[in-house]
């Protein structure tokens, strides 16, 4: 029974990651693409900030009524004191290593996008597929089967397939995977796409370096996914996935803030206002991010970071086929090949041992 239950558990959180995200990649390409009220779109730094705000609320919350469970006895002020010395004492400090990795992926995505075509960015950026699997291997000691290695080559193959731009849907749908802090990152890229497709003329692009920041991004991608497993899944310390939450929302702040908030749209934000170009969507949008985080990392503790890859795959087909439906446009061959083989590639990962094994 215990077994029904905890597989249960895995499969729902699979399936809720799979909807989330395949909403939410609807969600970003409507509320970028097409400009609110006139007044323009918002600014993805101050969508970036509110998420880590939220996600640092709920999960305080979430955190403070599981210490009050487990220590009935205690007063509020107590409880909040047992909960402060969890969050900053012990190794709290090693969520500040993610935080600052995923600031750097944001720039060198920024970076890559900025220097090559959307086909080539989308196609490259799928390595990270595999660098996740090599950390699995480094830094957990994971055993990979040949048939998995295969596997995960095959995923790799196919969303590359399934994401290469047809001429007819490039101006519809511009989508790309997204880990539990890649929000920053998505906003970033979307935007020069939204450039890109617009006609919006920029600075001469530079292959070479553009290539250069996109293999980087995709090991810094693998590497910060990796490590938060680690850190979340150490044996020798008892911390709850919301406490560990509360612990990389809060150090995230800081770059959201200041590199993101002040540095970068700090002009624009004091001639605008923080909330230009907000309405019922764009909050939906937002909201959709924090579930987004917290069920990527329930799917880590639950299962790996290579069974979050497999999903976030299949959210991408999800995502496409409803865009081929509501603007009636034909399957095209690719996304055709690229699905079965990501479906393929599903099958034979999970045929030896379930996945997260």
């Amino acid at each position: 029974m215990s077994k029904v239950l905890r597989d249960w558990k895995k499969y729902s959180v699979l399936a809720v990651l799979v909807l989330q995200n395949s909403a939410l990649t609807l969600t970003l390409h409507h509320t970028r693409v097409r400009p609110v009220d006139g007044n323009g779109r918002y600014l993805a730094s101050t969508a970036i900030l509110l998420v880590e705000v939220i996600k640092l609320i709920v999960s305080f919350g979430l955190s403070f009524h599981e210490t009050c469970r487990n220590h009935p006895s205690d007063s509020p002020p107590k409880v909040l004191t047992r909960l402060f010395k969890e969050v900053f004492a012990g190794d709290g400090w090693k969520l500040s290593v993610p935080a600052v990795l995923y600031t750097l992926q944001s720039s060198l995505l920024y970076r890559a996008i900025s220097n090559l075509n959307v086909a080539t960015f989308q196609v490259t950026y799928q390595l990270r597929i595999l660098t996740t699997a090599l950390f699995s291997v480094l830094l957990l000691r994971r055993q990979l089967s040949v048939t998995k290695w295969l596997a995960l080559f095959l995923l790799t193959f196919g969303i590359a397939v399934v994401q290469v731009p047809e001429a007819s849907l490039r101006a519809k749908s511009l989508l790309s995977l997204l880990s539990p802090h890649e929000e920053t990152s998505e906003l970033m890229v979307r935007d020069e796409k939204v450039k890109r497709t617009m006609a919006i003329p920029g600075p001469a692009m530079n292959a070479s370096l553009g290539l250069a920041a996109v293999l980087a991004a995709s090991v810094t991608s693998g590497l910060t996914g990796v490590y938060f497993e680690k850190v979340v899944k150490n044996p020798s310390v008892t911390v709850s996935i919301w406490t560990r939450n509360i612990q990389l929302s809060f150090y995230s702040l800081f770059p959201a803030l200041f590199l993101g908030v002040i540095y970068t749209d700090g002009q624009e934000i004091s001639k605008n206002g923080f909330f230009v170009g907000y309405n019922s969507l764009v909050w939906t949008t937002i909201f959709l991010q924090v579930l987004g985080g917290f069920t990527a990392g329930l799917c880590i503790v639950h299962l790996d970071n290579i069974a979050k890859n497999f999903a976030l795959c299949v959210s991408i087909i999800v995502s496409l086929l409803f865009d081929i439906y509501v603007f009636g446009s034909s399957v095209p061959i690719n996304f055709v090949f690229g699905a079965a083989i990501v479906m393929f590639a599903l099958y034979l990962y999970s045929r030896q041992l379930p996945l997260g094994k």
